[in-house]
């Protein structure tokens, strides 16, 4: 079973409640059709409204669901389009082409994606908590421990540098598990969430909400990300907005509405969790599990979250996860955004 993540609709500065996300079973969506027109879309709009104009990256409208649930887009001094993607690899390329104006994602993909010279800068951070991410097998699966997968194949998702990556390769360490000794193919998470569902696939390494479902479908947790993964996420702009000062002006306004967001779902677990699965289609129980855990309180960047990232990117290129150290606090500009006001 897979999730479908339609193309979104185009918002202007006051935007409607719509239902975005379809029911699993549905085939996944490519990028081609997410960011169609979606530059174009964003130099009309601003010709046309005077209004800067943004188009907001996503990962499984995880955001998008955020903001509808809390309705702190309403009434916004700028146009948005979202353009949802499945994981961080795609998002990424279309940060890279500049088709998308902002991005969230783990630490790593930023990192990972800093490595492939997407020109961007980590604005603001988002705090989770790092069970909402796993390694998972079939519930009737012989495999019990992270040490059983010696000789075996796991999949992880989304592709090479996710956050998943980083936590299997942190669990097969501490196991005293050798990389070697396991077989890694990096699969998309609609095409992995197909092939667990149907049983194809004996260990996955993945996130939420993907991770939710698999459980709900009856897999098991071998190892979660606890005491491996730092929980943290980031809001990342191209260099090409911030240098424009027009969209500049939009991110920040955009960051303090996504940090009101977030206090209002922290407030309102309930209601949010209500709101999610009517716009995911998602079982209440998933629901109120994936929000109960995502990362959703932002705040501007501390030097103790760059030291946070650096660590990742020092172990993650001393594992050949990445082939080069990043210097994040090159990659950042903690200036951008000073918290919501």
């Amino acid at each position: 079973m897979s999730l479908l993540i339609p193309s979104a609709p185009i918002h202007p500065a006051h935007g409607t409640r719509r239902r975005w996300l379809q029911q699993m079973g549905a085939a996944s969506l490519g990028m081609a059709g997410t960011l169609s027109g979606a530059a174009t879309w964003a130099q009309i709009s601003a010709q046309s409204s005077g209004q800067a104009a943004l188009v907001l990256g996503d990962q499984a409208g995880g955001l998008r669901a955020l903001f509808e649930a809390s309705r702190t887009l309403d009434g916004a001094p700028f146009a948005w389009r979202w353009a949802n993607f499945q994981g961080a690899a795609p998002l990424f390329e279309a940060h890279r082409s500049g088709a998308v104006d902002t991005a969230m994602a783990g630490d790593l993909p930023v990192l990972a994606a800093a490595v492939g010279k997407t020109p961007l800068k980590i604005v603001a951070t988002r705090v989770g908590q790092p069970d909402s991410l796993g390694i998972v097998v079939q519930g009737d699966s012989a495999l019990r421990s992270v040490a059983d997968l010696r000789g075996k194949t796991v999949i992880v998702s989304s592709a090479r540098g996710s956050i998943s990556q980083y936590q299997l390769y942190g669990a097969l360490e501490e196991a005293g598990v050798k990389r070697e000794e396991v077989t890694v193919k990096f699969v998309l998470p609609t095409d992995a969430a197909a092939a667990f569902a149907s049983k194809q696939i004996d260990a996955w390494a993945i996130f939420d909400p993907y991770y939710t479902i698999a459980l709900q479908q009856g897999g098991r947790i071998l190892r979660d990300g606890r005491g491996i993964n730092t929980a943290l996420g980031f809001i990342t702009a191209t260099d090409a907005a911030l240098a424009d000062p027009a969209k500049r002006a939009a991110i920040v306004q955009y960051l303090d509405r996504l940090a009101r967001a977030g206090e209002w779902a922290l407030a309102n677990r309930e209601a949010y969790a209500q709101v999610y699965t009517q716009l995911t289609r998602l079982p209440i129980e998933a629901a109120r599990t994936i929000t109960g855990r995502a990362a959703i309180a932002a705040r501007p960047v501390t030097q103790a979250d760059i030291a946070a990232l650096q660590t990742v990117a020092d172990r993650s290129a001393r594992d050949g996860i990445l082939p080069t150290r990043v210097d994040v606090a090159a990659i950042t500009d903690a200036q951008v955004w000073r918290g919501a006001a």
